[in-house]
């Protein structure tokens, strides 16, 4: 899925806005303010601490499986995190078990975008877990956020589908070929038109973030609130 981004396309360079210690002391991180399109993949073996406004909504973005929920637990304590997951599991209680999902998903997911939205509109730093690769669903996030006159940011995990792939096996909760298949078709064509146009007014995104497999785990924390 990968697909490398150049200036052509409005990459710019990570505004660093200093460089903090971890409250251990043991090593220093760079606090980055991402704007317009910021490509870290292959970037060095410094941990980073991304830093967003006090009212931004972040999308956590990538294939199931990319380490979408680790981030997520890790960001956690910095922002409301919002994850369908917690949708579905409370549906899955309600319902018989020998129902399939897929008969209530249309109601699990209705009760999930309502549970955004009234984050969205809350006003509180933000974090947001999704796939990123239905067009439908970035532009009705782009709506809400513009509603509440907030920010909207995303991190994509761009680790590619075998790593993926492997990801879900690890955690044993496997999408179904055709909803991985749709969107990973759905990400390739978002880098695609990145890479043609930039980063347009049009997606209602301020920033896209890119991280690889060697630096999902490199991003130990989120920050939001003013800059030093």
């Amino acid at each position: 899925m990968s697909t490398p981004l150049g200036t052509a396309c409005g990459t710019e360079r990570p505004q660093d806005i200093g460089v903090v210690t971890d409250p251990l002391g043991i090593r220093p991180h760079r606090r980055i303010a991402p704007r317009g399109i910021v490509d870290l993949r292959g970037s060095g073996d410094r941990e980073i601490e991304l830093s967003y406004p006090s009212h931004a909504a972040v999308i956590v973005a990538g294939l199931p499986g990319s380490g979408k929920s680790t981030l997520l637990r890790a960001w956690s304590p910095a922002a409301t995190a919002v994850d369908p997951r917690a949708t579905r599991t409370a549906y899955e209680a309600w319902m018989p078990v020998w129902l399939p999902y897929a008969v209530y998903r249309p109601w699990a997911r209705l009760r999930h975008m309502r549970w955004t939205r009234s984050e969205i509109r809350r006003g509180q730093p933000l974090l947001i877990h999704d796939c990123g690769g239905r067009a439908w669903m970035r532009r009705w996030l782009a709506q809400a956020a513009r509603g509440a006159e907030r920010p909207l940011h995303m991190v994509l995990l761009d680790v590619g589908p075998q790593e993926a792939l492997s990801g879900q096996r690890a955690r044993r909760r496997p999408a179904s070929r055709r909803a991985f298949e749709t969107h990973q078709r759905g990400l390739t064509e978002l880098l695609s038109r990145i890479e043609e146009d930039g980063l347009t007014t049009r997606m209602g995104i301020d920033s896209l973030v890119l991280l690889d497999r060697s630096l999902r785990d490199r991003v130990p924390s989120v920050r939001f609130g003013p800059h030093d």
